[in-house]
């Protein structure tokens, strides 16, 4: 009688070196996402960019290799906000489309984590002039972030607030202001919300300044200048990376306005925070 062949006879394993039994489903193996975003943090809070991308990329293939797509998009995540940062436009758009690519295979495109995705994706897009693909994605973002119940109010109020920066840029300001509007409110509900505060405040700023024109909007400016620059002084913000972070990008808005005196201040603030990491 002949003997009858099984498959493991005569297919080859998927790995030889293996341990896991012919025919099992591949175990996943999932990236340390926590230690990953403190690490990454760390990096930012010396602004070391390289080290940053070289941490991020090194996790990612860590991610691939062990079939941990949940990790792979949070890693996307990552790199399309450093990519933004370190204005790299084809590297950030390559991570984006592959975040959105993950987004549907793991079905959380109405989660937190698919708004996320969609607000981090959409302010890239926003930031390299891609702005009608940004404010759909932001519509997404909204629909994901309000239809779940319990969203963190923070990341509510950034989607506001970057949701109205790309309706400005589209010239749509009436709608605009209805989402600064939205952002405040939010932020202040959420503890340590002054610093969006203040950077919502001077984008109202630049929105004015875009549709009226700096002199006939120049009392309007000049107001929300002085809330922004009180919330920035609040003392209750803690003398962080992340302050340093909000300083440095809010002294060229102060500069631009003849607010040069809290301009220098908060670049001096902030390459303070910076020298001590």
């Amino acid at each position: 009688m002949a003997e009858i062949l099984k498959p493991e006879d005569y297919i080859e394993p998927k790995c030889l070196l293996c341990e896991d039994p012919y025919g099992a489903a591949p175990k996943v193996k999932s990236v340390p996402q926590q230690r990953i975003i403190e690490k990454m943090n760390d990096y930012m809070s010396r602004r070391d960019y390289v080290g940053a991308e070289r941490h991020l990329l090194y996790w990612l293939e860590e991610a691939k290799l062990g079939g941990d797509e949940r990790g792979e998009l949070m890693l996307r995540n990552e790199l399309v906000g450093h990519y933004r940062k370190t204005s790299e436009k084809e590297k950030a758009f390559l991570s984006a489309a592959r975040a959105l690519e993950l987004l549907e295979k793991l079905d959380f495109s109405r989660t937190v984590s698919g708004g996320t995705t969609f607000v981090n994706v959409a302010t890239a897009y926003n930031a390299f002039g891609e702005n009608e693909k940004a404010a759909l994605l932001f519509e997404k973002a909204e629909a994901a972030y309000e239809g779940t119940p319990g969203t963190d109010p923070a990341l509510l109020g950034g989607l506001y607030n970057n949701m109205a920066l790309t309706l400005v840029a589209l010239r749509r300001f009436s709608e605009a202001r209805t989402y600064y509007d939205k952002a405040l409110l939010t932020m202040e509900t959420v503890p340590g919300g002054e610093l969006e505060q203040a950077i919502t405040y001077l984008n109202i700023a630049d929105a004015i300044e875009a549709e009226k024109g700096a002199e006939a909007g120049e009392k309007e400016i000049f107001a929300l200048l002085d809330k922004a620059a009180a919330l920035l002084d609040d003392t209750a913000a803690p003398r962080d990376g992340y302050y340093a972070f909000v300083c440095e990008k809010c002294a060229p808005s102060f500069s631009y306005y003849g607010y040069f005196s809290v301009a220098g201040d908060l670049e001096k603030r902030a390459r303070e925070i910076y020298e001590r990491h």
